[in-house]
């Protein structure tokens, strides 16, 4: 088992930034990629970005490309989402998860979710 835990989360206006941090623990060393999804009120959970632990190879969603960066400390287990130039539709609850499979957007792939963290962008 893989315990996830999303910090960072909170309101600031658009244009402006927001540092996500997710904490890795437990059954780590199988964690083949990690990634961020979010799902705003009403909506589905939607694929935002995702890494590969040993090599850092990235993904990203047409929608955050060009504003948001996906990174990962692997002597501390965590994972960031820098996210710059946020707009109003960027709210949501955004949510942490690992693959022990693959790096992909499909939710699917992923088998350790977080509790997720709100992210609110006013105009």
């Amino acid at each position: 088992q893989v315990q996830l835990e999303e910090s960072g989360g909170g309101s600031v206006q658009a244009g402006g930034s927001l540092r996500l941090s997710c904490a890795a623990s437990g059954r780590t060393f199988s964690t083949n990629a990690m990634g961020w999804f979010r799902q705003a009120p009403g909506k589905e959970r939607e694929f935002v970005t995702a890494i590969t632990w040993s090599w850092g190879i990235t993904r990203y969603a047409d929608s955050v490309k060009g504003r948001f960066t996906v990174s990962r400390d692997k002597a501390k287990n965590t994972m960031y989402l820098q996210m710059s130039s946020l707009k109003p539709e960027d709210t949501a609850v955004y949510y942490c998860a690992a693959s022990n499979r693959g790096i992909g957007g499909d939710a699917r792939l992923y088998e350790f979710w977080g509790q997720g963290t709100q992210v609110t962008v006013s105009s």
